[in-house]
């Protein structure tokens, strides 16, 4: 009889971090000591915890390992296992204050979320379709197929409120009544699963760890706009989820929840996975579907909008993972129900891959509203060696950088809008006072251009030359007309721009030249980067006041460029110099600017 489930996750970072090795450490170790009747290891989804993985949720004690490594298997198992005796040294601890948290509730990380799209993340096997069931899966299904018409299924998510999670935020409700309006036998139901941004990944763990609670909401929207096949789009990088999705759709075949006649409604609907080749460009929805179509993914001029002429010309919707994630709940709870959480304009909760500078990196499931500062400290744990907050991108490479003073802005479209930053998909990346934020915007717009397809002329050139333009800056050899070319080019590039992409591909740019303009104007007129992280605007000298004279610069040096004797101020040679950056890292004292 099984007494203890251990729910190791199985995401692709605790996978990243070995912890298939320590999965097979610990089932051999249990079956060593005869445990392997008594406790069962359920390897889940990601468990949202990325920082401090592989982790482990012993039930039902709600005891919370960190950081496992094989080694640590038969001290795990002589310990708590045999004489139930938690291990302290697996245990959370809490960075500012060093305490030891040992429930998984109790923790900082997990005790300011509120979870609706991730309930079932680190609780259930996500290759189990029995487990999903179990946790009232495909029960909203079954109630728009056989207690709803199409309409009522669209007026509940009306009234929920429910805006798109892919960035763009249109109302879901409102896009599939357009849908359902159109003229047409053939329909179309599409899942956005590419996603491309720097330091995203949502919609990839929410697949890894629930990936038929996104089938579910595919079939529900089939059922709202009378469309019988779907698709969902997802990178080739996420093999584990692209598996796991392949999984679950074979499951639902057989339990009669894809096909024809599903659960007896005489309601037909099936689902294919199209695997993308990680453009970042076929995120937007009209080059998603030509890429589908097998032709070249670049988007096209709206309208007509892709719910009049979406797929193969056909009334289509999309939606990306998260939107779809909130189906479910929506139909069985009521969209009154959803809407009483968030606010005016943004209701429900919102899922952020937080990550950066930030002590918890991870995935972090908020009510809209919540402030930049809870999330980035209450749940993030604030800035790693006591440094400094210097500024948090929101929304991408097409979002914003909000600095220190707007810390307590909500989780809010409009809100965060109007700050010069987009929601997006779901990306923050904080950053501390070594940032320089003119490189920072030039590390996004380098992405941007690299990744924009050349349709259109705006993009297309402008990108390139904004990103000519930081170049020149961040290299020392900037000038003050660079400062009105930068912002008279953004302002262009978003009004003339084809798609998404180009339209918000400045705003990194907008945004530090807003708040962090005295930054550019250092790097312009006095050659210096404030940061010291713009290698041309160093100079490699050491300062004798700070230097504490401790030779760590020497021994560090790959190309012997450093002269030291102990008790002795160090001395750069610039000859032998390579500009490597390795003292400047080194030095804790600040001696070498």
């Amino acid at each position: 009889m099984v007494r203890t489930q251990l729910m190791l996750c199985g995401g692709t970072g605790c996978h990243a971090n070995d912890s298939q090795a320590f999965h097979k450490a610990l089932q051999k170790e249990l079956e060593r000591q005869g445990l392997a009747e008594e406790i069962k290891i359920i390897e889940t989804g990601c468990n949202g915890f990325c920082a401090v993985g592989p982790v482990m949720l012993v039930q039902p004690e709600g005891i919370f390992y960190q950081k496992l490594r094989p080694e640590d298997v038969p001290h795990l198992v002589e310990e708590h296992f045999l004489k139930g005796r938690p291990v302290q040294k697996l245990l959370y601890v809490q960075p500012a204050s060093k305490e030891t948290i040992p429930i998984m509730a109790q923790i900082p990380f997990f005790a300011h979320q509120t979870f609706w799209v991730m309930r079932n993340k680190g609780i259930i096997d996500p290759e189990v379709i029995d487990e999903y069931i179990a946790r009232d899966g495909y029960f909203a299904a079954a109630k728009a197929l056989k207690e709803m018409t199409p309409e009522q299924i669209i007026e509940e998510i009306k009234i929920s409120g429910l805006r798109g999670r892919g960035g763009a935020g249109f109302p879901t409700g409102l896009k599939w009544e357009f849908a359902r309006r159109s003229p047409g036998q053939d329909k179309y139901v599409l899942c956005n699963a590419d996603e491309g941004d720097p330091g995203a990944f949502m919609d990839r763990s929410v697949l890894e760890a629930d990936p038929h609670v996104v089938l579910e909401g595919m079939i529900i929207a089939a059922r709202a706009i009378d469309a019988h096949k779907g698709y969902i789009y997802a990178r080739t990088e996420y093999p584990l989820a692209i598996r796991r999705l392949g999984i679950a759709i074979k499951q639902a075949r057989e339990y009669g929840l894809l096909g024809t006649d599903i659960l007896g409604s005489g309601f037909d609907f099936d689902i294919d996975i199209y695997q993308g080749a990680g453009a970042f460009v076929c995120g937007e929805e009209t080059a998603l579907m030509r890429s589908i179509e097998g032709r070249r993914g670049m988007p096209r001029p709206r309208p007509p909008f892709p719910a009049i002429q979406g797929l193969w010309e056909k009334p289509t919707i999309l939606n990306n993972v998260e939107s779809l994630a909130n189906i479910a709940q929506i139909i069985l709870n009521g969209g009154q129900w959803y809407a009483s959480v968030g606010t005016e304009s943004s209701k429900g909760t919102k899922v952020f891959a937080l990550s950066g500078d930030v002590n918890n990196i991870g995935l972090v499931e908020v009510p809209m509203g919540t402030t930049l500062r809870t999330i980035i400290y209450d749940i993030g744990g604030g800035i790693p060696n006591k440094k400094k907050f210097k500024a948090v991108q929101l929304g991408g490479p097409s979002g914003g950088c909000i600095p220190e003073q707007l810390l307590d802005t909500p989780v809010d479209y409009e809100a965060i809008a109007r700050v010069g930053a987009i929601m997006g998909s779901g990306g923050v990346i904080v950053m501390d006072e070594n940032t320089c934020m003119v490189d920072m915007a030039r590390f996004f717009m380098d992405f941007v251009q690299d990744e924009s397809c050349g349709k259109c002329t705006p993009c297309r050139e402008g990108t390139r030359r904004l990103l000519q333009l930081l170049e020149k800056i961040c290299e020392g050899r900037g000038e003050a007309e660079d400062l009105d070319a930068l912002e008279e080019l953004s302002y262009t590039i978003k009004d003339t721009a084809l798609c998404g992409l180009g339209q918000t591909g400045p705003n990194p740019v907008l945004s530090t030249l807003r708040y962090f303009r005295d930054e550019y104007e250092a790097h312009i007129f006095e050659k210096r980067c404030p940061a010291k992280r713009c290698v041309a605007l160093l100079k490699f000298e050491v300062d004798e006041d700070l230097c504490t004279r401790c030779g760590v610069c020497f021994r560090n040096c790959p190309v012997e460029a450093i002269a030291w004797k102990k008790k002795e101020v160090a001395r750069i040679d610039k000859e032998k110099c390579i500009k490597c950056m390795t003292c400047f890292e080194k030095c804790r004292f600040g001696a070498i600017f």
